[in-house]
C-alpha cells in the first residue's frame, strides 16, 4: 500500500469482482445501486437542473471582490462539456452537483493549477473511495490495472491519497433532504423488491387442471402499491410518472407539482450557497481576502413565487395552468 500526498485520482475503472474484503467498506459497488423507482427518482429528480439551459437571458448574479481571480476559477471549469461561458459554466457545476449529491450524497472537485497558462482548472472526480478525517478528505483507491495498447498492462497498488484542503471543493446534501430521501427509499427499496410480487399468488397450473380459478384481485395488489409509492413520496411530492391516473384530482397534483419543484430549488439555491463558500474558501489561497456569492436571478423560479402560488392554489384563487405553466416552463 502507498500512502501519500497528491492530486486525486480522477478517472479509473474498478471492476467489483477484484474488490477485496477491506476495499468494500469504501467503495459503493455496482449492486449498490439505486433500483427501478429510486432510479427514476433520481432521474425525474435532477432532470429540471438541466433544463436551465433553455433561458435566454442571464441565470445567475455573481458579486465578487476579485473579478479577475473569479473568472480563473469558473472560467476553466472541466464538467462533462467543454469550458463554457461563466454563466453557463454555474449551471453545468449545479447540474452535476445536484445529481451527485442525489445519487452519492456528496460531490467533489479539484483546483488544478496550469503555471504555464496561468488558469485554474476545476475538475470533478468521484466521491466513491473519499472519506474525511479531521478536516482532511483522504481518497481510498484499491488495486488496480492500468491497460495501455502501446505497452503491457501495468498493475498498481493500492493507494491513500491524502488531498490538499485548500484545493478540494466539498459539496453535501442538504440534511432536510437526506432524511426526506431516506425515508422514502426505504419504501421505494420494498416497492422494488415486491414489484412482481403478484405473480406469486397465481394458482399452479397441472395436468389435472390447466386453467385454474385464481381469486387473487390484481387490481387491489396494484392499488395497495400505489397508495403505499404515494405516501411514500409525500414529502418530496415525486407523482412515480403516473400522469393518467383517473383516482387523482388536479388539485392533488398541482400540489404535489409545487412541493417538488420546491424542494428543486431549495436544493439549487442551497448548492449555490455552498459553491459561494466554497468559492470563496479555496479562492483564499490566490487572494486571502477574496470572496464572491452567486445567486439565481429572476429568469430562475424562485421558491418565494411558489410559496404563493400554493397559498392562491389553497384559497382557489390561481387556475392549474398557471400552476402548470410555472412549474415546467419557467425554467
Amino acid at each position: 500500500m502507498k500512502i501519500f500526498r497528491d492530486k486525486p485520482l480522477f478517472w479509473h475503472h474498478q471492476n467489483d469482482a477484484d474488490l477485496e474484503f477491506i476495499d468494500r467498506f469504501l467503495i459503493k459497488i455496482e449492486r449498490e445501486r439505486p433500483d427501478f423507482n429510486r432510479r427514476m427518482f433520481n432521474e425525474d429528480f435532477t432532470r429540471s437542473f438541466d433544463s436551465m439551459n433553455h433561458r435566454g437571458g442571464t441565470l445567475f448574479e455573481i458579486v465578487s471582490n476579485d473579478n479577475e481571480l473569479m473568472q480563473k476559477l469558473l472560467g476553466n471549469v472541466k464538467t462533462r462539456n467543454a469550458p463554457h461561458l461563466i454563466d453557463k459554466s454555474i449551471r453545468e457545476l449545479i447540474v452535476e452537483i445536484a445529481e451527485s449529491l442525489i445519487w452519492n450524497e456528496r460531490a467533489y472537485f479539484f483546483l488544478l493549477d496550469d503555471t504555464v497558462q496561468e488558469t485554474i482548472h476545476v475538475v470533478p472526480f468521484s466521491s466513491s473511495g473519499v472519506v474525511r478525517l479531521l478536516g482532511t478528505d483522504i481518497q481510498w483507491i484499491p488495486k488496480r490495472r492500468e491497460r495501455h495498447w502501446d505497452r503491457d498492462d501495468e498493475e498498481h497498488p493500492r493507494e491513500i491519497r491524502i488531498l490538499d484542503a485548500a484545493k478540494v471543493m466539498r459539496f453535501v446534501i442538504p440534511t432536510s433532504l437526506k432524511h426526506m430521501l431516506s425515508a422514502q427509499n426505504r419504501t421505494l427499496a420494498l416497492l422494488d423488491k415486491n414489484q412482481h410480487g403478484g405473480i406469486n399468488f397465481y394458482a399452479e397450473v397441472t395436468h389435472e387442471n390447466p386453467n385454474p380459478t385464481n381469486h387473487f384481485d390484481f387490481r387491489v395488489w396494484k392499488d395497495t402499491q400505489e397508495r403505499a409509492l404515494y405516501r411514500a413520496t409525500r414529502k418530496t411530492g415525486w407523482s412515480g410518472r403516473n400522469y393518467d391516473s383517473t383516482k387523482r384530482s388536479d388539485f392533488f397534483d398541482c400540489h404535489r407539482l409545487i412541493r417538488f419543484r420546491r424542494n428543486q430549488l431549495l436544493l439549487r439555491d442551497d448548492i449555490l450557497n455552498q459553491l459561494s463558500v466554497e468559492l470563496s474558501r479555496v479562492g483564499k489561497g490566490y487572494n486571502s481576502e477574496f470572496s464572491v456569492e452567486i445567486s439565481a436571478t429572476d429568469e430562475l423560479p424562485n421558491v418565494a413565487h411558489l410559496n404563493e402560488l400554493e397559498v392562491r392554489l389553497a384559497h382557489e384563487e390561481v387556475g392549474f395552468n398557471e400552476i402548470i405553466d410555472y412549474c415546467y416552463n419557467k425554467r
